[in-house]
Parts: C-alpha cells; sequence; structure tokens
C-alpha cells in the first residue's frame, strides 16, 4: 500500500490512541513531577520506588524499538526461536549483578555507578568511565530512536526527521519536568502497552494464514523455527548456545551491572533487597518478552510463505511492512502498534536523557566546580542537562538513515563495546587489590583497542566476531592486561579504599 494511501487509511480511532499515548506520558511527568525539588527526588526519586515498577523501568529501558522490530526480523529468518539462547544468558548475567555488584552500591550515599570507581582508583577513573557510558548511551539510543522515527515515516507518511523530533519533544517534556520518577511511571505504561501491541499481533497474523494456529504450528515445527538450541561453537554466530549462555551473561554484567542508565533505578529501591528482586525477575520478563517478538516474526514468516506473497523488505521492516499492507485499519489497531513502537523508543530514551543528565553532574559538574551546589540549582541543571542531550540522541537519529546494518545488530555492537570495558574496569577493582588507576586505564585503552580491531577487521581474511563475545572480549582484555600492569610495576605507597 503506498504511504499516501495508508496516511489517508489511518482513521481518527488509530491517530486519537497515537495522541492519548503522547498526551498521557507528559500529564504522567507532570503528576510524577510534584515535589521533585531537590536532587535525590529528581534523580533518584527519593529512593523509595516499589520494587515492581523498577522491575517494569528496567524491562521497558532494555526493550526498545529494535527489540520490537528487529527481533521479529530475525527470527523471520534463519534465527526462529534460536534468539532465546541469548535471554538464558541475560538471566544468569543478572543474578551474578544482583550478588556481587548491587551490595557496593547499597554502601553510601551514591548518586551514579562511577562514584565507586573513584573510592577504588581516583576521580579520573571515575570521569573517564563516565564518559564512556555517556558517549556510548547517546550513539546507541540515538540509533534506536531513528528505528522509531522509521515507523512513523512509514505508517504516517511523515518525514524521518519530523517523527523523529516529536518522539524526542515529547519525551524530554515529560522527562525534564518529573525526573526519574516520572520516567519509571510513565515506563510501567509503556511496558504494558507494548507487550498489548504485541499480543495484539499475534492474533492478527494468525488470522491471515491459511489453516489458522495448527497450520501455523506444524509450519514452523516442520521449518526448524520451534527450535530453541544450536549447541555447535562459532564465534561469528550470535544465536549458539555457548554465545548466548556466556556471551550474553557477560554482556548483561557490563550493561545491568556498571551502566549507570541502569544503577540509578536500583539506587531509586527502598532497599538492597528490593533491588535485587527487581533486576532477577526482569530476567524472567525479558525472556517471555522475547518470546513473544520471535513468535511474531515466526509467524510472519509463515504468512509471507503462502500464496508466493513477496516479503516487504529485510530485517527491520519485515514488521513495519506488514503492518503497512494487512493491519486492519480504522478501528485502531494501527494505533495501538504505533502507540507500541513509540512506547519502546520512549522509555529508552527517557531513560537515557535522565542518566546523562545525571551522569555529567555528578560525575563532571558538581566534582569540579570546587563548592557545593545549592539543590535548586542542581535541579535546574539536570533539566538543562537533559534537554541537551535529547537534542544531541535527536540529531544522531537523524544521521542514522546512513546506515546500512540492522539497527539492532549496530546498538547491540556499541553496547558490546562500553558493557566490556566498563566491566574490566570494575572486575579489577573487584578482584584486584594491586591494580591502581594507571593500570585500569591502561587495561581499559588496550581492550579498546582490541574491540576494535575484533569490529572493524582491519587484517586480511580475518574472521568476524558476532556481537555477543564482544563484552567478553572487551572485559578479559581490560582485565587482563590492567592485572599485568598492576604486576610489573612498582607498589604504590599507598592505595585507594576498596
Amino acid at each position: 500500500m503506498p504511504i499516501a494511501q495508508l496516511t489517508a487509511s489511518t482513521g481518527f480511532v488509530d491517530l486519537l490512541v497515537l495522541a492519548v499515548l503522547l498526551i498521557g506520558s507528559i500529564i504522567v511527568g507532570l503528576r510524577a513531577g510534584r515535589g521533585a525539588n531537590s536532587a535525590d527526588a529528581y534523580l533518584l526519586g527519593g529512593r523509595s520506588l516499589p520494587w515492581w515498577a523498577i522491575l517494569g523501568s528496567i524491562v521497558a529501558t532494555e526493550t526498545s524499538t529494535a527489540t520490537v522490530l528487529s527481533v521479529p526480523g530475525a527470527a523471520f529468518g534463519d534465527t526462529g526461536l534460536k534468539w532465546l539462547q541469548i535471554p538464558l544468558g541475560y538471566l544468569a548475567g543478572r543474578i551474578i549483578v544482583a550478588m556481587v555488584f548491587l551490595p557496593r552500591y547499597f554502601e553510601g550515599n551514591l548518586y551514579t555507578a562511577y562514584e565507586v570507581l573513584e573510592k577504588r582508583f581516583g576521580p579520573l577513573t571515575r570521569r573517564v568511565s563516565s564518559m564512556l557510558f555517556l558517549v556510548t548511551r547517546s550513539l546507541g539510543d540515538g540509533l534506536r530512536l531513528y528505528l522509531a522515527g522509521l515507523v512513523l515515516e512509514t505508517l504516517l507518511g511523515w518525514p524521518l526527521a519530523l517523527s523523529i523530533l516529536l518522539m524526542s519533544v515529547v519525551t524530554v517534556i515529560y522527562t525534564v519536568v518529573g525526573g526519574l520518577r516520572s520516567v519509571v511511571w510513565n515506563d510501567c505504561i509503556q511496558f504494558v502497552i507494548y507487550v498489548c501491541g504485541g499480543v495484539a499481533t499475534v492474533f492478527v497474523i494468525a488470522g491471515q494464514i491459511d489453516g489458522g494456529w495448527p497450520y501455523l504450528l506444524r509450519w514452523a515445527a516442520d521449518s526448524g523455527k520451534l527450535q530453541p538450541f544450536r549447541f555447535q561453537f562459532s564465534l561469528s554466530d550470535p544465536f549458539n548456545f555457548w554465545a548466548g549462555l556466556f556471551g550474553g551473561a557477560v554482556l548483561t554484567i557490563g550493561t545491568h551491572g556498571t551502566d549507570h542508565m541502569m544503577v540509578q533505578r536500583y539506587l531509586s529501591a527502598p532497599s538492597l533487597r528490593d533491588a535485587a528482586r527487581a533486576v532477577i525477575s526482569s530476567g524472567v520478563v525479558v525472556m517471555l518478552q522475547f518470546l513473544l517478538f520471535l513468535f511474531i516474526g515466526i509467524e510472519l514468516a509463515c504468512f509471507y510463505s503462502q500464496h508466493n506473497r513477496l516479503a516487504p523488505g529485510t530485517g527491520d521492516r519485515i514488521f513495519v511492512g506488514f503492518i503497512v499492507e494487512h493491519f486492519p485499519r480504522n478501528v485502531g489497531l494501527v494505533g495501538v502498534m504505533l502507540a507500541a513502537v513509540l512506547s519502546a523508543a520512549m522509555s529508552t530514551l527517557s531513560s537515557s536523557l535522565n542518566a546523562s543528565a545525571s551522569a555529567v553532574l555528578n560525575d563532571f559538574w558538581i566534582p569540579l566546580s570546587g563548592s557545593p551546589l545549592p539543590e535548586s540549582r542542581q535541579v535546574l541543571l539536570s533539566r538543562w542537562l537533559t534537554l541537551a542531550f535529547g537534542i544531541l540522541q535527536a540529531v544522531i537519529g537523524i544521521q542514522a538513515a546512513k546506515l546500512d546494518r540492522s539497527v539492532v545488530d549496530n546498538a547491540l555492537t556499541i553496547a558490546g563495546f562500553s558493557a566490556g570495558l566498563l566491566l574490566g574496569v570494575f572486575a579489577l577493582g573487584i578482584l584486584s587489590r594491586r591494580a591502581g588507576q594507571g593500570a585500569a586505564l591502561t587495561g581499559a585503552a588496550c581492550g579498546l583497542l582490541t574491540l576494535s580491531i575484533v569490529q572493524f577487521r582491519p587484517f586480511p581474511d580475518q574472521p568476524a566476531v558476532a556481537w555477543p563475545w564482544l563484552a567478553l572480549i572487551g572485559s578479559t582484555t581490560t582485565f587482563a592486561i590492567g592485572q599485568t600492569v598492576a604486576l610489573v610495576s612498582p607498589r604504590p605507597s599507598s592505595t585507594a579504599k576498596t
């Protein structure tokens, strides 16, 4: 269906559903932001958010448009349910985060994850780690924002730049006004919306497959798409058991144990026990969520296998193409899917903006200012920083149209870089008593060089390495080089607090 025709057939109910989401997000932000007049209330929700709300926020934050659109695209191809091997590693990684990292974050009155590194190594390590978080978070979430803009462009016929700016403006408004409490409650609402959209899609597609559910399940089994495990080891294949379990676990330890966007949620819990309950439970919910969107991809593969139907592109465009050509019109379902995609995008974007503002304020601005800042001044600066990061990520999203790889691949590659390096530095702080600031930074630099060589393959005939292994390679290289430097260097006369 041409875009102009689609736009004309998008009914009032569909647009109303979309408008309710956008306006409702702002209203929630206004209500949740009442009383956020201190840094603790604005950046950490007063450290009093219930564990189940933090759980919803964790899941919604790590679920971007890349999950909603790219994961079905992967299952449409040869992957099928083999994606589920990766959430197995995600769950194992979360258990380690709860056991090893959370107790350290609840020692003292921390505002960011990287304050732990300053206590162990010194201020330079804290700032370098925080800067790595800021750069990779902005790049990765800018890519996710682009994919959501692509959906609006395709479904409504709006220009890509306008679509990205609309989402950015709404998200920035409720994040600036309400702070973390607004972000978390909006995340929970957005989680429900995109899951409902996914469930509705399952029945919409099944209803258009000749033979219905019996044919669909038989076709999926015969084609091998219901087989979740592949035990053959390969560094270039992201969807084998070993990459999923070990690569996925290390990636999650990095993203959920050292990334301030997640750590900020733990610090908003009233206790260590509540934070641990939220992060471990989120692993189970994420696995079920992956199963939902993978099954949508399998349904799409079955649907397009019938009657020589022509699939509308590859990868990220499969699901969007189905919505364009085959979703019922004028009954609100297109509006629900638009709301689902935008919910996934805004939940990640809002969390990123709030966490980035917190990192700049607490890791750079306050320590470098040389004097304490009044609470009102901290809140005002946080709001301006949130606005600045919103503009930055919108620019990145608009420029991302030049990429030719799957957005989920690009985003996960960036996550692998940052998670690996930060995890290696944290591991040095936890496991090595000898390593100092110089050893940690040298290890991180060597880890970055190694990952760059692995990813960009400057040597002829260099084999490709799949993204689940990047965090493992980066963390082990950082730790090994850092520990080696520490062992061959003279022992310092005094060591930082461990």
